[in-house]
């Protein structure tokens, strides 16, 4: 097998982790690198033993590239990547606007070129353990919690299209249904988010985003009628509650709850979601095969947080005219 020679455009926070992890993929060559700030392109090109190229540059010397700039530009660069034959992946949200989104699927499949959108949740052990459990349960809800404190960088996307996004594109490849109905509530400067949904099938869904706080969760459960799944994204770990038997015991007088419960821990292949993420790219570049996160499903995924997004602000904002009346 060839080496695939890949690159990588934008290499800050999330960048430069993947300019790492092609470097100790098999059969990939980190060939170079490209970042408007020059000293973080050089830095990164010496740590992982790459070219610093300009984007043009970068484009027409690799077969398939990371997009990993700002949301604002993934679009422009997707599409002159792919304008010159070379496979992408975008990292999520895919894009701002969804008919630029529609244009780079269709760019992609006439070029005979893979697409893929960064959604790495979906290649985090615990979740591909999960996908292996759910089709076997009559699932009744999902709760996800993707919570921490406040970062030290400046992001453009708002909390919902940064972080609840993640959860939004694991829960609906969980529930094979179309989403009916969405409520949504945020603090007035963003920071914090909470979702309800309703799928048509019945299943409901809450999602919770926070920038502010000051412990770092990022956890799912399912409520199934047969069971209770708790998947822990950080830890790498799933837990399967059965044959609960709550009671009611009197001891020394006292009348305490008692709740026994059965978990089953399934064996969950842990490693790093990000290296099979790149992995399953390089995968799909090699094979021509479709990607496990198509470019339809980064829209899917879009289209809710955008859904999200505008419930929460109309609410805001019909709860400032109250307050002014």
């Amino acid at each position: 097998m060839s080496e695939i020679r890949a690159g990588v455009i934008g290499v800050g926070s999330m960048g430069r982790h993947h300019a790492r992890v092609y470097r100790e993929l098999p059969n990939v060559e980190l060939f170079a690198v490209a970042d408007q700030d020059t000293e973080r392109a050089e830095a990164v090109a010496e740590d992982y033993d790459a070219r610093v190229l300009s984007t043009e540059g970068v484009l027409t010397a690799v077969d398939a590239v990371s997009v990993t700039v700002p949301t604002e530009y993934h679009y422009a660069v997707a599409k002159d990547a792919m304008d010159r034959g070379t496979h992408v992946l975008v990292e999520k949200p895919f894009v701002e606007d969804p008919e630029a989104g529609r244009d780079l699927i269709e760019t992609a499949r006439a070029a005979g070129l893979t697409l893929q959108v960064g959604h790495v949740e979906r290649f985090n052990p615990a979740v591909r353990t999960l996908q292996d459990i759910v089709p076997d349960l009559d699932v009744l809800a999902v709760d996800a919690r993707r919570l921490g404190p406040p970062v030290d960088r400046e992001i453009g996307d708002s909390a919902v299209l940064d972080l609840m996004i993640h959860d939004i594109d694991v829960v609906l490849s969980l529930v094979d249904d179309d989403l009916s109905t969405v409520e949504a509530f945020r603090s007035p400067d963003d920071p914090y988010v909470t979702a309800s949904l309703q799928f048509d099938g019945g299943v409901v869904g809450t999602l919770t985003a926070s920038r502010v706080t000051q412990e770092r969760v990022r956890q799912l459960s399912i409520t199934a009628r047969e069971c209770q799944v708790n998947v822990d994204y950080m830890k790498q770990t799933v837990g399967i509650h059965r044959h609960s038997l709550p009671e009611y015991v009197e001891r020394d007088g006292d009348v305490r709850y008692r709740n026994e419960t059965v978990i089953e821990r399934p064996t969950v292949d842990n490693g790093e979601p990000l290296k099979k993420e790149l992995a399953a790219f390089a995968e799909s570049v090699e094979t021509g095969g479709e990607p496990v996160v198509t470019g339809e499903d980064g829209l899917r995924a879009l289209s809710i947080a955008n859904r999200i997004d505008g419930t929460a602000a109309d609410r805001v904002e019909r709860q400032q005219e109250v307050r002014q009346a």
